[in-house]
């Protein structure tokens, strides 16, 4: 649509998730028409997160060290490990202040159609952490989805012959939604997680 440089720009902005083609435009024109906007820090942020940044070597966090800071905290909870798929979901759960253990990233969830099995995933990893005996409980915190829901059977079966409680993250209606809206499965869950009041 654009000429040259401007659309390319546009394009390599597309190729971002979640960024679609109205998306990278508006980036890219607020970039062109934002005098304040520093183009050389942005361009040094990228080089540098991608020469800097690596995964925790005990959990699959995003760190700048061999060991992320949660990993090296000894304020968490070493008996407790929360396993979920991406970085990103660790960084949702400590939004929230409740959890004090630690964490396992799992590099994504098992997904047949998209070609990735158990051998895919850092599950070989996750049970040489549990080998030792400290973890007592194992918390699966993997997205309420088909991938998400696939993964935890898996793990919950695979962790059942160890002597560790296995417990999933509660499901149900959000705060806020309207019970119309819900669909079929969160209804379920949220009638099988119900608690008395």
């Amino acid at each position: 649509m654009y000429d040259g440089i401007v659309q390319d720009l546009i394009d390599e902005f597309g190729r971002l998730p979640g960024i679609g083609p109205k998306s990278a435009q508006r980036i890219t024109f607020h970039i062109l028409q934002s005098p304040s906007f520093d183009v050389s820090r942005l361009a040094v942020l990228l080089s540098e997160v991608r020469d800097k940044v690596r995964f925790c070597d005990l959990c699959g966090n995003v760190s700048e060290q061999d060991r992320c800071s949660i990993c090296r905290d000894p304020r968490r909870n070493q008996t407790l490990i929360c396993v979920v798929e991406d970085a990103k979901d660790v960084s949702a759960i400590e939004r929230t202040r409740e959890f004090r253990g630690l964490y396992h990233v799992l590099g994504g969830a098992i997904s047949p159609i998209a070609g990735i099995g158990p051998d895919d995933l850092r599950i070989t990893q996750l049970m040489q952490r549990l080998a030792d005996g400290t973890v007592q409980e194992v918390i699966l915190a993997t997205n309420p989805n088909l991938e998400g829901e696939a993964t935890s059977t898996y793990l919950s079966r695979l962790l059942h012959t160890l002597e560790i409680t296995v417990t999933r993250l509660a499901s149900g209606l959000p705060v806020g939604g309207d019970l119309e809206y819900a669909d079929e499965v969160t209804l379920g869950r949220a009638f099988e997680g119900r608690r008395s009041v």
